[in-house]
């Protein structure tokens, strides 16, 4: 009897461990940031942009996506960006992306800059992808700058590729001009070479939050970062360089977060 009990105390505690692993891996939340520069007057004060990171092909309300998308649609952005990892090479799902992305292009115009991920699909999967995202309207901005018109006046928006994070890549394609510039950049850890090349406000992801976020021990892990990362949510100031962090709404080589919850991102210009 003893034996009984304990084994259907055990079976109990492992179902409200599921259920709390999935409830933390699929509730959605929204971080709002407002990112303050000496270079956003008027026209572009209260311009809102939506971040979407890391979204690794998952499904938050079926797979077309309609809890995410009534998310993103309640907030009512001016631009959605997505800032890499779009896809999860391990358990590859386009149609899912793709209608994710077709979804959001219904909302405002979408941008989108490839990570580490997207790399590592087959090349026929990656066509499949770029073509796909193209389909949809979403632009790709492989290290390329466009003018976003706000009132009577712009700002630029830059997008790395994935492969040129740490070059020269974004001196070169800014230009030296003088507006606000916003640089879409998959990974955060090279915050100094943003910096560097003259980044106003960058936007990353890849780091997960840290995938587990413990109390007093902080972020576990976190790619390219080790253990106990330090860059792996919020804004992040370097110089005159503002980044922020996305944790990103999707799991990859670790399948579960823990005290992390999925999360799109809202930066408004101030």
């Amino acid at each position: 009897m003893k034996k009984k009990k304990t084994i259907i105390i055990i079976l109990i505690m492992l179902v409200v461990l599921f259920i709390f692993c999935w409830y933390e891996n699929h509730r959605i939340v929204v971080s709002y940031y407002s990112i303050n520069n000496e270079k956003v007057d008027e026209d572009l004060a209260g311009y809102r942009i939506v971040q979407i990171s890391d979204f690794h092909n998952a499904t938050f309300g079926g797979k077309d996506n309609s809890w995410l998308l009534k998310e993103v649609e309640a907030i009512s952005p001016d631009i959605i960006v997505l800032t890499g990892d779009l896809v999860d090479s391990n358990h590859t799902n386009i149609e899912v992306s793709l209608t994710m992305v077709e979804g959001l292009t219904k909302i405002s115009p979408v941008y989108y800059v490839t990570g580490n991920h997207e790399y590592w699909l087959s090349e026929e999967d990656r066509n499949w992808l770029f073509d796909g995202l193209t389909e949809t309207g979403a632009i790709i901005l492989n290290n390329e700058v466009v003018d976003i018109e706000v009132g009577g006046n712009s700002f630029l928006l830059a997008g790395l590729d994935d492969k040129h994070l740490y070059d020269n890549t974004l001196a070169d394609i800014l230009n030296g001009r003088s507006e606000l510039n916003v640089v879409l950049a998959h990974e955060p850890q090279y915050i100094k070479d943003y910096s560097r090349n003259g980044a106003d406000i960058v936007l990353t992801g890849h780091a997960h939050g840290g995938q587990f976020i413990l109390p007093i021990i902080g972020p576990v892990v976190a790619p390219d970062q080790g253990f106990f990362p330090k860059l792996t949510e919020g804004v992040v100031n370097e110089n005159k360089t503002s980044m922020v962090i996305s944790r990103g709404l999707g799991n990859s080589v670790i399948p579960i977060r823990l005290f992390n919850d999925p999360e799109i991102v809202v930066v408004t210009l101030e």
